[in-house]
């Protein structure tokens, strides 16, 4: 049984060889030991807001999934707010056994318990798989994205 909990500090390590478990995490993210400051340092950025929750998902003790949580006020939709779920991994050797769809079911409970208008999410075009999945459970390719990079 799968069980959903807020990251602490000490599962930095799991939560970033998830990260970089994937052709595109491979060349941003640096899972050495130890990790590099700056990963410590977001964590406590995110930690301490209370619109933001890393997630992990554990199965017997041991991370199997992560992905974070970001609640966003708008004024349009008459001052509504909506919730983006991003970083979302499941372990190479659990995937395939719906661990995937019950992140995206907790994401959507999440965000209603928190008032949200909707949930919103992105993926890399260079993950089409990923892209079927969120298509299958619901999510609509409304908008096109843009992302400049520093």
């Amino acid at each position: 049984m799968i069980s959903f909990r807020q990251a602490t500090r000490t599962d930095l390590p799991a939560i970033i060889q998830l990260l970089a478990d994937d052709p595109l995490g491979q060349l941003r993210e640096q899972p050495a030991d130890p990790l590099p400051p700056a990963y410590y340092q977001a964590f406590e950025v995110i930690d301490q807001d209370t619109n933001q929750e890393l997630m992990v998902v554990e199965e017997a003790g041991e991370i199997i999934g992560t992905f974070q949580m970001t609640f966003i006020q708008y004024l349009n939709y008459l001052g509504s707010s909506r919730s983006m779920i991003e970083s979302v991994r499941v372990k190479k050797n659990k995937r395939g056994l719906k661990i995937g769809e019950k992140i995206i079911q907790w994401a959507i409970s999440r965000s209603k318990i928190r008032g949200v208008k909707m949930l919103q999410l992105t993926s890399d075009k260079k993950r089409p798989d990923a892209i079927r999945f969120y298509e299958r459970h619901g999510f609509v390719a409304s908008h096109e994205g843009f992302k400049l990079h520093f």
